[in-house]
């Protein structure tokens, strides 16, 4: 049934007010009493897509239920300011991947000021405040001379050096998110303004920092997404490769030639279009994915192998519903969401080209 909490997620053909309910029913279901929201339940949680559900309840007015989330982290943060990469169904006595990736741990500030523009709750910014300054500060150890970030530290303690195009946008996303918080609480952090200007710089004019993944669309629409592409530069990369990955009526291509559409990247890639104020073309994508959504639970697959025209793999993701109705959400004016991923009202750091 519906609530007025998810009236305002209603957008034609793709969610109807009491569809939004039940979307977010099953996010609800998902997550444990502990807080943690695992893919599903019996697989793992990793602390990204952890957050983009919750940032999901938080656009659906759940605002208890997102808090409990970041508590989770909080609670599970390790000494370094970091998380690990995958624990068992949200249970950090079982780890199952010990790398430290730097766009997971850094996506924290992301969901903490979603969180607080949602609710303004000065006492939940203030409580989460060390872990996320120390979460940047694990991240920022990893950032080359060059600007870019590399992606991970090993659990010996191994930084890898390597570069993401990825991960380091959604890093840049995060980066400007923090300095909300740190302006928020009157708590200047001129390394991070310094560090978001060379990232950005390093994106928008040094491709060759970051490892080659350009199969992935995610490394196609990410630098838009993450704000370090923007205005008439970011609507040509979009158009450079829209025929390269975009599958009329079915969705977007994870990885191409790959004959797959994943819910999550077609959702991100509409988050990405409404930010260049494409609305027309970020609801088409929307539509286009709603033959993912399992109408017994309101969550959606993962993905669609078209060319088996069969669903793949069989399982209903927290994180692909959550990527959808903050796209919903964004596209529906919800001032939180539009706040966090329209970038106008984001600290920008630096200029990215005054740096070599």
């Amino acid at each position: 049934m519906t609530t007025p909490r998810t009236e305002h997620l209603v957008l034609t053909g793709v969610l109807t007010a009491d569809q939004a309910a039940q979307t977010v029913r099953g996010i609800l279901a998902v997550q444990r009493p502990d807080g943690a929201i695992p893919w599903f339940r019996g697989h793992h949680l990793d602390p990204w897509d952890h957050t983009e559900a919750a940032m999901a309840l938080d656009a659906a007015g759940e605002h208890e239920a997102a808090a409990r989330a970041y508590e989770w982290l909080a609670r599970h943060q390790n000494p370094d300011g970091s998380w690990f990469a995958a624990y068992a169904d949200g249970d950090a006595a079982d780890v199952t991947d010990r790398g430290r990736e730097t766009n997971f741990c850094a996506y924290i500030a992301v969901g903490v000021w979603h969180h607080y523009l949602a609710t303004g709750d000065d006492t939940f910014l203030d409580r989460m405040w060390p872990t996320v300054f120390a979460a940047m500060e694990f991240v920022l150890e990893l950032q080359r001379p060059g600007g870019q970030i590399g992606w991970k530290r090993e659990d010996d303690g191994t930084a890898v050096e390597d570069a993401l195009l990825t991960g380091s946008s959604s890093v840049h996303h995060a980066l400007r998110c923090a300095l909300a918080i740190a302006e928020q609480r009157e708590e200047p952090q001129p390394d991070w303004e310094l560090a978001v200007g060379a990232l950005r710089h390093a994106i928008r004019r040094h491709p060759e920092r970051f490892l080659d993944k350009g199969r992935y669309s995610m490394d196609w629409y990410y630098p838009v997404l993450g704000g370090a592409l923007t205005g008439a530069e970011a609507k040509a990369r979009i158009e450079r490769d829209w025929d390269r990955f975009v599958v009329p009526d079915l969705g977007v291509r994870c990885v191409v030639p790959n004959p797959w559409v994943t819910g999550g990247e077609s959702a991100e890639l509409a988050l990405a279009l409404w930010a260049v104020g494409e609305s027309d073309r970020a609801l088409e994508i929307l539509q286009s994915i709603q033959h993912l959504r399992d109408p017994q639970t309101g969550l959606y697959w993962t993905g669609y192998v078209f060319d088996a025209r069969a669903v793949w793999p069989e399982e209903l993701t927290s994180w692909t519903a959550g990527s959808l109705l903050l796209a919903v959400a964004a596209l529906g004016g919800d001032e939180a969401t539009c706040a966090v991923f329209g970038g106008d009202r984001l600290p920008n750091g630096l200029d990215p080209d005054c740096c070599a």
